[in-house]
């Protein structure tokens, strides 16, 4: 096999693909990977991908054929790519749409041209529960009632169904975008959003009204929703993270479209409307006053005739909501996120029963072309007193978590940092409410948790936009669809353990374009040698994989040091 010493890749047996992060072409080959593998290890040198089944059959969903995956490889390993390999990636990718479903009258079919599928199928004792009919050798009948949840079961065998059964109409609902540059408010719809909704639509065939879309916050995933809404003309309810999210998404659709706000209701915890337009939250859904009772409010998805539900941070759905969804397998259905990262690890589920990602554009791109603000990403890593160190050996390993998140020490980087971005608007953004109320009591800056009224709040996140305060210090409380458009520093001095959705939102706070070098920093304080620094480590694989490069600064160093990113092997 010829060796090619310039190139940047390295395909390994296991699906393993190395790539150096000092190529001057890393760029470039890290946007081309990340269409079909994940990264799993960034240390200094040399990142790590790993393609999967699921990797591969979202790309094959989004356009991307086997031949190409190949091509790539080959075009940039040095020492080409393993038979083997070659031929799994083909079979991976070829397996989707293998099995598909289609409609018949009242009855659903499963359909593949390959017969011993067909036997295969038969022959699962996981499947008959689902009424399977064989009709021919190339078709299995059953009822529409386990749509999902087949589909759920075809996956964990290995099989991705192409679903062209298509989907119900719903209420008509005609809604009109304000594109129009005569009209006062109006807007344009960027490129890359244009596409995102023709990639969900796909020209209104049957391959086209389920899937997932994946930008970064500040691409404005909120403007695609309605305008994916506009497209399909039809009834809509919305599930998105919080109150606040839901009133975000209500001004948007009114600021952005002609209908009036008669048409748009909320549900949640302090009303409950129910029209043309819903906004609820996840929480509401899967609220139950034990839990053992049912959930008081998931008829919410009968309640109308839906023609399209969005699922605003689709890698937050709660579990109940998967269930429900697949039930509603007629409706159609898009989810909008940031990263398809689950903690939990059902990114198969939303494969199954939201849909496959329809189209992905890298923060990096949007970067690029100025449509978010480019960051500066740095950890700061600070020392623990002799005491606290103690302290910490001494502790279990939930504890060892709090103690190295809470570290006294950092209230002095807080100050550094403050000191350092003096004219500049800053978010302080930490997990533990005592450290917070620790902050604002050295920093005199308010503080926002989810103990403070919504009034109270929605009035210092206007003064934050407004520039009336510079420094606002927020709980978890604002790690989602909090629109401050104005921040151009983010602190993070604490965490939860290792979150990749929570880095990705919390770096989001800082996206959105600035006036002048459209700059922006994120600094992540964590304590030396913990537990914090190791999960600080995990979720910064997330900004790597987004193309983010890193500075790391240890106070008790002579000298910063560049890595790109600095997760240990």
């Amino acid at each position: 096999m010829p060796f090619h010493k310039e190139r940047p890749l390295v395909v390994q047996n296991d699906f393993c693909i190395l790539l150096e992060t000092r190529h001057p072409d890393f760029d470039e080959v890290r946007a081309g990977l990340i269409r079909f593998a994940d990264l799993v290890k960034s240390p200094d040198n040399v990142h790590t991908y790993r393609m999967s089944s699921l990797s591969l059959w979202n790309a094959a969903a989004a356009g991307l054929t086997s031949e190409e995956v190949v091509e790539f490889l080959e075009r940039w390993s040095k020492f080409g790519v393993p038979a083997a390999v070659k031929q799994d990636i083909r079979r991976f990718v070829e397996r989707y749409g293998l099995v598909r479903i289609e409609k018949l009258g009242e009855d659903l079919l499963l359909i593949s041209e390959d017969v011993d599928i067909i036997k295969e199928m038969v022959s699962y004792k996981s499947l008959r529960s689902y009424g399977l009919c064989q009709v021919d050798t190339q078709t299995l009948r059953f009822s529409p009632l386990y749509r999902g949840m087949l589909k759920q079961e075809l996956i964990k065998l290995g099989y991705p169904v192409e679903d062209l059964a298509g989907y119900s109409q719903g209420e008509a609902l005609p809604i009109r975008l304000r594109t129009d540059c005569s009209e006062e408010g109006t807007f344009a719809l960027r490129d890359y959003q244009h596409k995102a909704v023709e990639s969900f639509y796909k020209e209104g065939s049957m391959r086209g009204g389920s899937g997932v879309l994946v930008l970064p916050c500040g691409a404005g995933k909120t403007v695609i929703g309605i305008a994916a809404m506009e497209r399909l003309g039809c009834a809509t309810l919305i599930l998105t993270s919080n109150g606040t999210s839901v009133r975000q998404w209500k001004r948007e659709i009114l600021e952005k479209t002609d209908v009036s706000e008669e048409m748009v209701g909320e549900y949640t915890g302090t009303q409950k409307e129910v029209r043309p337009i819903t906004i609820a939250t996840y929480q509401i859904l899967t609220y139950r006053k034990s839990k053992d009772d049912p959930f008081v409010h998931m008829d919410l998805f009968n309640k109308r005739d839906w023609g399209l539900i969005v699922y605003d941070e689709v890698h937050l759905l709660p579990a109940p909501v998967f269930r429900m969804t697949a039930d509603i397998q007629a409706t159609r259905r898009l989810g909008l996120t940031a990263t398809l990262i689950r903690e939990d690890g059902r990114e198969d589920d939303v494969f199954s029963l939201v849909g496959p990602k329809r189209y992905e554009m890298p923060w990096k791109d949007l970067e690029t072309k100025g449509w978010i603000a480019g960051v500066e990403c740095v950890e700061v890593r600070i020392p623990m007193t002799e005491g606290e160190r103690e302290a910490y050996e001494a502790s279990d390993a939930r504890q060892k978590m709090k103690l190295a998140s809470v570290n006294p020490l950092k209230l002095d980087a807080v100050e550094r940092l403050l000191q350092q971005h003096a004219t500049e608007p800053v978010l302080i953004i930490g997990q533990y409410l005592d450290q917070l109320h620790h902050i604002a009591e050295r920093t005199g800056a308010p503080m926002i948790s989810g103990e403070m009224a919504h009034e109270k709040r929605e009035t210092l996140y206007s003064a934050f936009r407004s520039g009336e305060i510079r420094v606002l210090i927020v709980s978890k409380v604002a790690n989602f669809a909090v629109d401050l458009p104005d921040a151009a520093v983010a602190v993070q001095v604490s965490g939860s353990f290792g979150s990749r959705q929570e880095e990705a939102q919390r770096l989001g706070r800082i996206l959105r374009p600035k006036a002048g070098a459209n700059q922006a920093f994120f600094y992540s304080i964590v304590s030396e040698g913990t537990k914090e620094q190791e999960f600080a480590l995990n979720r910064q694989l997330f900004l790597i994989e987004q193309g983010y490069r890193y500075r790391i600064e240890s106070v008790n160093a002579a000298a910063t040091r560049d890595e790109e990113g600095a997760v240990a092997q």
